[in-house]
């Protein structure tokens, strides 16, 4: 699951909206959607995420919080290491490696190293 679609998820469960509603009102097959929320499809555009942001009246903050989850859930990325030290290309090696084996505290760990885009 992506942080986008978990997001979603939560948002709509707490609006108590079924997955199927929400993709016949947004005009989506709940198919995609469902792949949307488990991240077995790529980023969210642009648009469909203001779709999402308008059809669950979400504002200012949150909004901006959606879009930025949206940006972060690519559930297949890449990472272009050429031009940068041997021990960056070897940390992408190994990350690419043993991310599925990592406890969710050594994720947590990881991401508490690496400052955010915001910082």
């Amino acid at each position: 699951m992506t942080p986008f679609g978990e997001r979603v998820r939560v948002l709509r469960r707490e609006r108590g909206v079924t997955l199927k509603q929400m993709a016949a009102d947004l005009q989506l097959s709940p198919a995609y959607l469902s792949a949307l929320e488990h991240g077995h499809r790529g980023r969210p555009t642009w648009s469909l995420v203001q779709q999402v942001v308008e059809y669950l009246n979400i504002i200012w903050d949150d909004a901006e919080e959606l879009h930025r989850l949206a940006g972060l859930s690519h559930p297949r990325v890449v990472i272009d290491t050429s031009g940068l030290s041997p021990k960056a290309t070897e940390l992408a090696n190994r990350l690419a490696r043993q991310i599925r084996e990592l406890p969710e505290e050594k994720i947590d760990s990881l991401l508490n190293a690496i400052p955010s885009a915001e910082e």
